[in-house]
C-alpha cells in the first residue's frame, strides 16, 4: 500500500469547508430552476467552463460563483438538501469528522430568523449521519460513525444587496457608521450561534470571521468574539490571507482565536505594516513559536490558496505549508470549497504529502491533525475517545501496509 492509498483508506476530517462553496453542480442547476435563479449555463459542463473553473485569475473571479450558490440556498429545503449531500460526499471519500461553516446572515431574507437557517443545515447533516450509522459497516464495527458540527461565520464587511438581512440592518440604522453596523451584525451572529447551541440543541461548535480581510480588521469584531468567548463557544478566524503576521496576531489576541483559517502569510515579515515593529523577523519567529507552543491549529486549504493568491504562482512549493510542518505547527488540511476548488480532502492531503515529502509518520500526523483540532460537539472525554478511534484505525491500516510505527 502506497502512502496515497493509506490516505485514501484512512478516516479523515474536514474542519474548514464552506457550505455555499461545496454544492453538487447538478443540485445547483436543479435548485436554480426550481427557484427561478438565472445561471450562465444550464449544464454542469457549461458552468465548469464559465464559472467554476480549474484556474481563476484572482480572488474576484474565484468568488463569482457564490452569487449563484447563495441565491439558491435561501430556504430551508435547499439548505437541508445541500447539507445532507455535502455530508454524503464527505462520507463517501472517508471523512468521518466535518465542520461545515456558513454565514447565516447571507442566507436569510427579510422576516426570517438566523436559527432557522442553522436548524435546516443541522437537519441535513443529521440525516446523512443517521443513514450512515445504520450502514452494515458501522453497525458491525468495521467502520466508525460520521460526526459533524457547524461553524457560524460573521462577515468582516458587507454591502447593500448581499442579503435581505443586511439590507434590513442598514435600513434600521441609516445614520450609524458602517463599521459599527458591521460590528453589530457580528454580535448578533454570535448571540444567535450560542442560542442555537444552548436553546435549540444544535451542533454549533464554533464562531468564525470570513470575507474581505484587506481593510477590515478582525479587531473590529472583538465584541462579537467576546460574546462567543464568554459563552464558551469555540473560535476560529480567517486570517493571514490578505494581511500578514499582524492579522494573525490580532485574531489570537483580540478575538481569542483557537484556530487560524489559512494563515498563508504567517512567514511573511515583508507584509508587516506597523512601523513600531522594527525586528520583523524576530516578530514572525516569536509568533510562530507562540502558535506552536499553544498548539493553535492552522486550517490549511492548499488548492484554494493557489487559486486565490497569484503570488504563489500556482505552485504548492511556494506555499508555507512545508515550513509550518517543519516548525511543528498543528496543520489540518481542508478543502475550503469543494465545488469552487474542484477538490476533496483526499486530494488535498495527497498533494501536501507529496510536496512536503512526508514519510509514513508525517502522513499519519497530518491525517490525524484535523481530528485533534476539532471543536467536536460533545464532551472532552467523547472527543478523546473519537480521536483515539481514528488514530487506531489509521495505525491498523499503516500496519497492514507496512507503514506501521514509522
Amino acid at each position: 500500500m502506497t502512502l496515497h492509498e493509506l490516505i485514501t483508506q484512512a478516516p479523515k476530517s474536514d474542519i474548514h469547508v464552506h457550505l455555499d462553496g461545496s454544492l453538487r453542480l447538478e443540485t445547483l442547476i436543479d435548485l436554480a430552476r426550481e427557484r427561478g435563479v438565472a445561471l450562465p449555463s444550464q449544464s454542469a459542463a457549461g458552468l465548469r467552463e464559465q464559472v467554476f473553473k480549474p484556474v481563476y485569475r484572482d480572488l474576484t473571479e474565484y468568488l463569482q460563483g457564490f452569487q449563484y450558490t447563495c441565491a439558491v440556498l435561501r430556504d430551508g429545503e435547499a439548505l437541508e438538501r445541500v447539507a445532507c449531500e455535502l455530508a454524503q460526499d464527505a462520507i463517501a471519500e472517508g471523512v468521518r469528522y466535518m465542520e461545515v461553516r456558513l454565514a447565516p446572515q447571507l442566507l436569510v431574507t427579510r422576516g426570517q430568523e438566523l436559527g432557522g437557517v442553522l436548524r435546516s443545515v443541522a437537519a441535513g447533516l443529521a440525516r446523512a449521519a443517521r443513514d450512515f450509522r445504520a450502514s452494515a459497516a458501522v453497525v458491525s464495527g468495521a467502520d466508525m460513525p460520521f460526526v459533524s458540527g457547524i461553524i457560524c461565520c460573521a462577515m468582516r464587511n458587507f454591502q447593500r444587496g448581499m442579503s435581505g438581512y443586511y439590507d434590513a440592518l442598514l435600513d434600521a440604522f441609516p445614520s450609524m457608521p458602517h463599521k459599527q453596523i458591521v460590528a453589530l451584525a457580528s454580535q448578533e451572529m454570535a448571540r444567535a450561534a450560542v442560542a442555537s447551541r444552548d436553546r435549540d440543541g444544535l451542533p454549533v461548535v464554533g464562531f468564525d470571521l470570513a470575507g474581505e480581510e484587506a481593510g477590515y480588521r478582525a479587531g473590529h469584531h472583538a465584541a462579537a468574539y467576546q460574546e462567543a468567548h464568554s459563552r464558551f463557544l469555540r473560535k476560529t478566524v480567517h486570517a493571514g490571507e490578505a494581511y500578514g503576521p499582524e492579522s494573525i496576531y490580532e485574531a489570537l489576541t483580540l478575538c481569542h482565536a483557537e484556530r487560524i483559517g489559512h494563515g498563508t502569510w504567517l512567514f511573511a515579515p515583508d507584509r508587516i505594516a506597523s512601523a513600531a515593529i522594527t525586528d520583523r523577523e524576530g516578530y514572525v519567529n516569536a509568533l510562530v513559536e507562540y502558535i506552536a507552543t499553544r498548539r493553535i491549529t492552522i486550517e490549511v486549504c492548499p488548492t484554494s490558496n493557489l487559486q486565490t493568491m497569484p503570488e504563489l504562482g500556482g505552485d504548492l512549493a511556494n506555499h508555507p505549508v512545508r515550513r509550518m510542518i517543519e516548525r511543528q505547527l498543528p496543520v489540518a488540511v481542508a478543502t475550503d470549497n469543494r465545488l469552487v476548488s474542484h477538490t476533496t480532502v483526499t486530494a488535498e492531503l495527497c498533494r501536501v504529502a507529496d510536496c512536503c515529502q512526508l514519510d509514513a509518520a508525517g502522513v499519519k500526523r497530518l491525517v490525524l491533525a484535523g481530528f485533534k483540532g476539532a471543536f467536536f460537539p460533545g464532551s472532552y472525554a467523547e472527543k478523546r475517545a473519537f480521536v483515539a478511534q481514528a488514530a487506531a484505525r489509521i495505525e491498523r491500516l499503516a500496519q497492514r501496509s507496512g507503514h506501521g510505527n514509522k
